[in-house]
């Protein structure tokens, strides 16, 4: 691995893309009126700059223990320094900040809040169990926001954001499940780790009943069409019982793994329904 392909590799270039794209389809699911591209655009920069930076100091955090776990990765190897590390970090936060004061205050507001939350997840956050999986769907559910923001629709952006919060939540929890044999072996707490598999189980059901019920809440209320209803009824409501079957069914990782995809899967067909339903 050469010195640049060490800093592509350490930012993490799929999930720059998953963030890029997820902001993208925030904005083109909540706009009303006029798409301003060159705006949804920097949106999408800037925050998949934050993402980036947010895996730079996650993995400064993790240095110690990637010199075990992961000896490949850019740090560890001694291909980035840890000072050069540092400067990669506060750059790319600097660039994303910057730009996105050309969007809104708000916009710029929103993503300090982001930088924080990522910096106190990288922290600590992410080792105590339960917070670091609700730092994380909360960073889900303010990509939405955010992209509401950047085409000044905040009002239309609520129910994607806090759909895309729960159901990452309980995705969060199904991938701890999956990984509580290694993470107890490293000395991770996890939800699953530390409760056990019965309770996270009950958890995940009840957050699952949760979204059911809510995904409902949009159409009664009558913030979305009844093209929004068919999709949820049809797609996004019978993928939610099945993974909830399968899940009570079958523990073993091979299915929590399959259940993972399932669920981000679902949250695609969620955001459909929002947009052909709004």
């Amino acid at each position: 691995m050469n010195r640049l392909s060490a800093y592509i590799k350490i930012v993490r270039p799929y999930n720059f893309l998953i963030t890029f794209l997820t902001v993208f389809i925030a904005a083109f699911v909540t706009y009303k009126g006029e798409f301003p591209l060159t705006k949804v655009l920097l949106a999408a920069i800037t925050a998949s700059l934050t993402m980036s930076a947010g895996n730079i100091i996650n993995d400064i955090y993790d240095l110690n223990g990637d010199k075990i776990n992961h000896p490949g990765r850019p740090l560890p190897s001694g291909i980035i320094s840890l000072q050069s590390a540092c400067v990669y970090y506060f750059i790319l936060l600097a660039v994303s900040l910057f730009l996105s004061i050309y969007i809104s205050n708000l916009n710029f507001a929103v993503n300090l809040l982001a930088v924080i939350l990522l910096y106190l997840y990288s922290y600590k956050l992410k080792r105590i169990a339960l917070t670091g999986n609700l730092v994380v769907s909360l960073l889900t559910g303010l990509v939405f926001v955010y992209g509401g923001i950047t085409v000044n629709n905040i009002y239309n952006s609520i129910i994607p954001a806090l759909f895309a919060f729960l159901i990452n939540l309980i995705r969060e929890i199904v991938k701890d499940m999956e990984d509580a044999e290694g993470d107890m072996r490293e000395g991770i707490i996890s939800f699953p780790s530390k409760y056990g598999a019965k309770i996270a189980n009950n958890t995940i059901v009840t957050l699952s009943i949760s979204l059911i019920l809510f995904t409902l809440f949009p159409y009664i209320s009558g913030l979305y069409s009844h093209y929004y209803i068919a999709v949820i009824l049809v797609l996004v409501i019978p993928i939610l019982i099945y993974f909830l079957i399968s899940l009570l069914k079958d523990n073993s990782r091979k299915n929590l793994n399959k259940l993972s995809f399932i669920l981000k899967l679902d949250m695609v067909f969620g955001l459909f329904a929002v947009y052909v339903g709004k």
